[in-house]
């Protein structure tokens, strides 16, 4: 445990680091605003194309991962929406159990998966990303709209891809793919520009997580949370677990899989949530308990996923 808490402490650290240098206005607010659009429409675009330009793909990998990655999440997902309706939960409340459950903070994995395995953990980091990001966003939204009972214009499933098609991130990854299929291999210029933009990615997203935790906004009663992190941390982990085992995953390929499942929920899953209607005090509860005992459990799944192999 004492090695892989000491691996992972710096990540956990620049995410305590970027919550007290906001709070405490440093430099100021807009400064943190304009990193989180640095970072969202520039530098993790820049490491996504790199890493998934120059992976080596093969179709039983990608079979296989995405069968894991989505099985666990679509399982989690349900644990999440059915828990929080058996326990007579309203529907804005059930909204963010289910975020909570189903929804993963993929810089934190990511980071985490470059810092233990270098370069070929943050390419199978990207490839899980690719994934989980379509995926995610168009199974969270439409239930979150029933569940809230919004009125939407239009057709959910057209706003929602329309907002996919615009995502820079899976723009970047299509072309990354795109590159990869294409075998053009590393472009002079282009590969040498993302690479450094995208070694600069981390360490500022990890800051922009801390910054946009809400402690203040923290409202909540204990068993929604319980619900949420229940669904988090122990089925969406497990459940990849048993199908990384089942398709025959490698050590490296299950360790990174099961960090994206065993990551605390995405620091937008507030925003989200705020926008649609949602429990938004909960939401804020749930993604900054999460965070807090990721630290925990992360170390504790890594260590379950090494005795198997």
């Amino acid at each position: 445990m004492a090695p892989v808490l000491i691996s992972i402490a710096p990540i956990f650290l620049l995410i305590v680091l970027g919550y007290l240098l906001r709070r405490n206005g440093i430099p100021n607010v807009e400064f943190w605003n304009l990193n989180d659009k640095l970072v969202y429409w520039v530098l993790m675009p820049a490491l996504l194309f790199y890493k998934t330009s120059t992976i080596e793909l093969s179709p039983g990998l990608v079979g296989s991962y995405s069968v894991v990655i989505i099985g666990g999440m679509a399982t989690a997902l349900v644990f999440g929406l059915g828990v929080a309706k058996l326990a007579g939960l309203p529907g804005s409340s059930a909204s963010s159990v289910m975020q909570g459950a189903a929804r993963h903070n993929a810089f934190i994995a990511l980071s985490i998966a470059g810092s233990l395995f270098g370069s070929d953990g943050l390419s199978l980091g990207a490839l899980a990303m690719a994934l989980l990001i379509p995926v995610t966003n168009l199974a969270v939204v439409p239930l979150m709209v029933v569940l809230n009972k919004g009125e939407s214009e239009g057709n959910v499933l057209l706003m929602v891809l329309r907002d996919l098609a615009r995502n820079p991130l899976i723009v970047s990854v299509l072309a990354g793919v795109s590159f990869n299929i294409l075998g053009a291999g590393e472009v002079p210029v282009l590969h040498d520009t993302t690479r450094l933009l995208g070694n600069a990615a981390l360490p500022i997203v990890l800051m922009c997580v801390g910054a946009n935790l809400r402690l203040r906004a923290m409202q909540a009663s204990g068993l929604p949370l319980a619900l949420s992190i229940c669904g988090k941390f122990i089925v969406f982990p497990l459940i990849t677990v048993l199908l990384a085992r089942f398709f025959g995953l490698t050590e490296l390929e299950t360790f990174v899989a099961v960090l994206f499942a065993a990551s605390p929920t995405a620091s937008a899953s507030y925003t989200l949530a705020r926008q649609m209607g949602g429990d938004a005090p909960l939401m804020a509860a749930i993604t900054t308990i999460q965070t807090a005992l990721a630290f925990l459990t992360l170390p504790v799944w890594l260590l379950l996923v090494e005795q198997l192999f």
